[in-house]
C-alpha cells in the first residue's frame, strides 16, 4: 500500500526504491496510476479511476485546477468573453450536474468554478501535484511506465516514479497553430495568435484583420465589430454558421433529439439547410463564400452575431491571405487591405512532448496519434488519452465514459486477464476508426467524432471488455 503525507497526498520519495535504465534512482508507486493534467478530462479521470479502487498521482504544471477553463494559466485559450458552445446539459459531467439557475451557455468564470466544485465534491486535491510539469513518460517493462516530473519552469531536481499505468489529459488547445506567408516576417504590424487573445481593448480603436473561421475566429470577428474602427474577416472557404437558438431551444438540444430519433445523416443535413434557409438566408449575398460542403461535414460554427454584425457592415468578408507586404495584407483576389492588427484564430496542434511520438504510432512527429476510440493505443494497454476528440456537443460526459472504461480495462488486466487480451486485440484491430461522419481532411477535423456516435462505441467496448 502506497505511504501517503499527512494532507492525505500520496508522497512519490516515500516508496520501494528501483531504477531505470539509465541507472537512475525511481521511486516504484506500485499499482498507482499517473494522470498528467487537472483539466476537465484530468479530474474525472481522477475520480473514476479512484472509484474503481486505483491509487492515483495527478501532476499539474499550474497552481490549480480547470486547465484551458482556468483563464489564469499560461496556455489557456479562454478570453474575456468566451461562453460554451454546447449547452449546459450536453456539457456537464453525468454525475456532476450544473446549477439549474445557471444559464444554457455558461461563462467560462462559472466553469471554473464548477470544475473547482468538481474537485472539492470528489475530494480530487489530495492526489494533485500542483506546480509540477511532466517532462518525460518512458515505458517499462511489464506494460509499466517511468514518469519523470520537475517543478514548473525548470527549477529544482528531476525525481521520475515507476507507474502501473499513465492517463495523458493534457489537452489539445494550447499548442497555437502558426500559418505561413510569404512576407509574414516583413509586416510591420502587429500580429498575435488567438491564444493571446484575451479582451476587446486589444482591438480597441484599430484595423483588424481575423484569419479564420472557426468559432473563435467568428468570436473574435464579432468582438473587432464593435472595438475596432474596421474589422476583415479571411476566411479559406464558406461555412456553415449556426444560431446558437433554433426554435427556442438550444441548437445541439434540436440537433440531439434527431439523433436519438436515429434520423438519417442526409435527412438531417436537408433540415439544417432548410432551418438555416429560414433563419439565416444566403450568406453570399453579403460576400461571403459559397460552402464547398454540405453541413456536419467540417466542426459547427455556433454564433448568433457574426451574420448579424456582417449584415450592418461591421465585419468585411474577405478572402484568404496570397502575401503580407510591410504596410499591406494581399489577398487572394489580388486587393490589398491595410489591417494594423492581424489575428491568427487558426487553431491549435496537439502536443505530447514528454512522450516519444512513436509510441502513438506518429512516426512523423505530427501530433495525430493512431488511437482506437481517440484513447487507446495499440501495443501499450496501459496507456490512455483522455479528451482528445472534437465533438459536435460538449466533451466532459465523452472523457467521463472515456475514463470509466480506462478504469474497468485495468480492473480487467488484474481480475479477467483474458477480457483484456480480447480488449488489446481490439484497440489493434480498431485503432484510426472515425466515428463522425465524413468531415474535411484537415488537422481541424483530426479528432471530430459525433458525441451519439461515440457514446455507443463506448458503451459496446465497456459491454465486450465485461463480456454482458
Amino acid at each position: 500500500m502506497s505511504t501517503s503525507t499527512d494532507h492525505g497526498r500520496p508522497d512519490p520519495e516515500a516508496t520501494s526504491p528501483a531504477a531505470n535504465s539509465d541507472g537512475r534512482p525511481v521511486s516504484d508507486r506500485g499499482d498507482t496510476v499517473c494522470v498528467i493534467g487537472a483539466g476537465a478530462s484530468g479530474l474525472t479521470a481522477i475520480k473514476n479511476l479512484r472509484e474503481h479502487g486505483f491509487g492515483v498521482d495527478c501532476y499539474e504544471r499550474e497552481t490549480g485546477v480547470g486547465g484551458a477553463w482556468n483563464w489564469r494559466h499560461d496556455r489557456s485559450p479562454v478570453y474575456a468573453s468566451t461562453h460554451l458552445i454546447s449547452s449546459k446539459p450536453f456539457t456537464q459531467f453525468p454525475d456532476f450536474p450544473m446549477p439549474d439557475s445557471w444559464p444554457d451557455y455558461p461563462h467560462h468564470g462559472q466553469l471554473l468554478s464548477y470544475f473547482e466544485r468538481y474537485a472539492d465534491h470528489f475530494d480530487l486535491r489530495s492526489h494533485i501535484w500542483f506546480g509540477t510539469e511532466v517532462i518525460r513518460v518512458e515505458p517499462v517493462e511489464g506494460d509499466r511506465w517511468d514518469v519523470t516530473t520537475r517543478s514548473t519552469g525548470g527549477y529544482g531536481p528531476e525525481r521520475t516514479a515507476r507507474y502501473a499505468a499513465v492517463v495523458i489529459a493534457n489537452g489539445h488547445n494550447w499548442s497555437p497553430k502558426l500559418p505561413r506567408y510569404e512576407g509574414l516576417e516583413q509586416f510591420r504590424g502587429e500580429i498575435m495568435h488567438a491564444s493571446s487573445y484575451k479582451d476587446p481593448a486589444q482591438l480597441r480603436g484599430k484595423r483588424v484583420l481575423v484569419v479564420g473561421a472557426g468559432n473563435t475566429g467568428c468570436d473574435i470577428a464579432v468582438e473587432a465589430a464593435q472595438q475596432a474602427s474596421r474589422c476583415w474577416h479571411s476566411t479559406r472557404r464558406g461555412y456553415w454558421y449556426a444560431p446558437k437558438y433554433v426554435l427556442g431551444r438550444p441548437a445541439d438540444q434540436v440537433n440531439d433529439s434527431l439523433l436519438a430519433l436515429r434520423v438519417p445523416l442526409r435527412v438531417r443535413q436537408w433540415l439544417y439547410h432548410w432551418t438555416l434557409r429560414l433563419t439565416v438566408g444566403d450568406l453570399t449575398r453579403f460576400g461571403l463564400p459559397k460552402p464547398d460542403h454540405r453541413v456536419y461535414e467540417t466542426h459547427p460554427i455556433a454564433n448568433s452575431q457574426l451574420v448579424y454584425y456582417v449584415g450592418h457592415g461591421a465585419i468585411g468578408p474577405v478572402p484568404d491571405v496570397a502575401r503580407f507586404h510591410p504596410y499591406a495584407v494581399e489577398l487572394a483576389d489580388g486587393r490589398e487591405i491595410d489591417p494594423e492588427v492581424v489575428v491568427f484564430a487558426t487553431g491549435y496542434l496537439p502536443r505530447f512532448e514528454f512522450l516519444d511520438a512513436s509510441v502513438f504510432g506518429d512516426s512523423a512527429g505530427a501530433g495525430r496519434p493512431t488511437l482506437w476510440l481517440n484513447a487507446f493505443t495499440p501495443g501499450h494497454p496501459t496507456l490512455a488519452v483522455a479528451g482528445l476528440l472534437q465533438p459536435d456537443s460538449g466533451l466532459f460526459t465523452l472523457s467521463h465514459w472515456q475514463t470509466v472504461l480506462f478504469a474497468r480495462l485495468l480492473q480487467a488486466r488484474r481480475d479477467r486477464p483474458e477480457r483484456a487480451t480480447a480488449f488489446a486485440q481490439r484497440v489493434r484491430d480498431r485503432a484510426g476508426e472515425r466515428y463522425s461522419g465524413p468531415v474535411k481532411d484537415s488537422s481541424r477535423h483530426w479528432f471530430e467524432v459525433g458525441h451519439a456516435d461515440y457514446l455507443r462505441a463506448i458503451q459496446r467496448a465497456l459491454v465486450e471488455l465485461e463480456g454482458k
